[in-house]
């Protein structure tokens, strides 16, 4: 626990604007020009290189677990996610968000997670205007990877 304890705080340190969308970055699902990988004690971390980018994207991120708190059957969401929930959140949000605004992709990437907010703002005005009712279906159907099973 020391050990853990000490590489966040050397994370925390090193990577001062952390990705909002890094789980969805480290997953391989989502990608951000905005975004630079590092490596810290043989983990991958996500740095944001803009800070308007940055800004943009804590907005969207807590409008999508806002707006998913009831479809994931959470009743509030002030501490930090488990792992599977937080990726279902931000990888289906985006890809939810991709469906929205380019309806004529059907890939299951997203290239530039930093350019779908901006289109997403420029679209409808503001990201509290999005149709979130649309993304989070996409959030509910999302699935991450399945564990292989073990041979017994």
């Amino acid at each position: 626990m020391v050990e853990e304890d000490k590489f966040r705080a050397t994370y925390k340190r090193i990577n001062e604007r952390m990705c909002v969308f890094e789980k969805a970055v480290l997953s391989r699902r989502c990608a951000c020009l905005c975004a630079t990988r590092f490596y810290l004690a043989d983990r991958e971390g996500i740095a944001c290189d803009s800070a308007p980018a940055h800004r943009r994207c804590l907005r969207l991120i807590a409008l999508l677990r806002e707006n998913a708190k009831f479809a994931l059957k959470l009743k509030a969401i002030d501490c930090e996610l488990p792992h599977a929930k937080e990726i279902k959140i931000q990888n289906g949000g985006l890809l939810g968000l991709q469906r929205v605004l380019r309806p004529d992709l059907t890939a299951d990437t997203v290239v530039d997670v930093a350019a779908l907010a901006t289109l997403g703002e420029r679209t409808y005005g503001s990201l509290e205007a999005l149709p979130y009712r649309e993304i989070i279906k996409t959030i509910v159907a999302f699935e991450g990877r399945r564990r292989p099973r073990s041979k017994r």
